[in-house]
């Protein structure tokens, strides 16, 4: 994807909301200004207890987590946060080269590892594949359900769709509305 549209892209975080867990005050506060451009809702956190606490209340749909921080590091938040909620999304951006930092990261299932400094194209990059997972996960957490007609009735449902030119899906909306609106 070289021609990413960022007014298209921001649509679609803008729907998001994000927690913030970096130790570091500059860091914390650059990471805010810039996600705060792209998320509806930013809060951030200097410590993983506090931020933990948060998540458990506000239940962002991204979390951004530094790996070495005092008191709970970002390993053990991931950690805590895949035990509450399985399918979070959590995203760690660090400075860390640690190798065993890293696979220990990966080991907890996050879902991408960015390295600091971040620039503009890893953070566009960063937000075209979370609104890919995004929209992935929406479709797997889409219900379906199917409907037994009898066959007259079914026949009657093909032929207003054919005359309406809609789905037969639209037909059987319409009815169910209609009869549970009476």
């Amino acid at each position: 994807m070289t021609n990413i549209d960022l007014v298209q892209l921001t649509e679609q975080t803008k729907k998001l909301t994000a927690l913030i867990v970096e130790d570091e005050k500059v860091t914390n506060e650059l990471l805010c200004s810039t996600f705060k451009n792209f998320f509806a809702n930013v809060n951030s956190f200097f410590s993983g207890d506090e931020a933990l606490e948060a998540y458990k209340k506000l239940k962002p749909d991204v979390v951004f987590v530094d790996i070495i921080m005092a008191g709970m590091d970002g390993i053990e938040l991931s950690r805590k946060i895949r035990e509450i909620n399985p399918s979070q999304i959590i995203i760690v951006i660090s400075a860390s080269n640690d190798i065993e930092k890293i696979s220990q990261s990966i080991e907890v299932g996050v879902n991408s590892f960015i390295q600091k400094p971040i620039d503009t194209k890893k953070i566009v990059e960063l937000l075209t594949n979370l609104v890919s997972i995004i929209t992935k996960k929406k479709k797997i957490d889409t219900k379906t359900f199917s409907i037994s007609l009898p066959l007259d009735l079914y026949d009657v449902v093909n032929d207003n769709a054919k005359a309406e030119s809609i789905s037969k899906n639209a037909v059987i909306i319409r009815a169910l509305r209609s009869f549970y609106e009476q």
